[in-house]
């Protein structure tokens, strides 16, 4: 991946003009081809594989010599598991959600640390190739059809989502393609977009302030304008610090949202809509 958008020279005064980032450098060329049944071993692949292990080396750090008076350590890690329960599963499935607090612990902290990747100068977050929150997505619809037929059985929880009681029996005409539409395509594709799609356009945003800013500083030109393009750079320095502190937000607001969704779509699937 280009880290610098502009040939040497090319500056704000060079008239050489400002070649912004594309979508091209969210697709790294693999390091490593021709191993059967892959597209080889590429950026994205390591950064997963990374965040993978910080996640079990966190939980591993956390759950190391427990005790009944918590240290520090242990402390921060059952902060984080009464966030996930009072926060997360409580308010979706009550109290038959506790069951379900590693699940949704270890998805929060597995996606906040994939999106985390893309805070390293140079790289990227793991979601924002599509196909990375399709796989997560992908495995909480199959958790939810697994889990809704076997506590509704397979036909009462396929009715139960395509015909919502209560309805007169005409509705059903207009209500029925509708609800199959939402509830096994809509569902699992803006599952997975809308994290693929904030990491995505977050990342391009930094690479623009980070691009933009060499632009302007670099300057071989009149010590007049080498002091302007200071001032400019530094505003795009000021604007890539505002956005990166900002992204570190959303990255954990959408860690949660998934998990939240992922916690509503399995409580769903325990219960039959009344």
């Amino acid at each position: 991946m280009r880290i610098l958008a502009a040939e040497p020279g090319c500056h704000l005064f060079s008239g050489c003009g400002f070649e912004a980032p594309t979508i091209g450098m969210f697709f790294p060329e693999p390091w490593i081809t021709g191993i059967p049944g892959t597209t080889g071993i590429d950026l994205y692949l390591v950064l997963l594989l990374i965040a993978l292990g910080a996640v079990l080396l966190l939980w591993s750090w956390f759950s190391k010599k427990l005790s009944l008076v918590p240290g520090r350590r242990q402390g921060i890690g059952e902060m984080l598991v009464l966030f996930i329960r009072d926060q997360i599963t409580r308010p979706t499935m009550g109290a038959k959600g506790d069951g379900f607090i590693p699940l949704m612990t270890a998805i929060f902290t597995f996606i906040l640390l994939m999106n985390f990747t893309g805070l390293i100068p140079g790289l990227l977050p793991v979601n924002s190739d599509l196909s990375f929150p399709a796989m997560l997505a992908g495995f909480i619809f199959i958790l939810t059809l697994i889990i809704g037929m076997k506590k509704q059985g397979g036909w009462g929880y396929i009715r139960n989502q395509i015909f919502p009681p209560g309805m007169p029996k005409p509705i059903y005409v207009l209500v029925t393609p509708i609800e199959i539409l939402s509830v096994f395509v809509i569902r699992p594709v803006t599952h997975a977009l809308r994290l693929f799609a904030t990491m995505f356009a977050g990342s391009l945003l930094l690479a623009v302030f980070a691009y933009g800013g060499w632009y302007m500083l670099n300057v071989t030109a009149e010590p007049a304008l080498a002091a302007l393009s200071v001032v400019y750079s530094g505003a795009a320095l000021l604007g890539y610090i505002a956005f990166f502190v900002f992204e570190i937000l959303i990255m954990a607001v959408q860690a949660f949202i998934f998990t939240l969704l992922a916690s509503l779509y399995i409580n769903q699937s325990l219960e039959a809509a009344h």
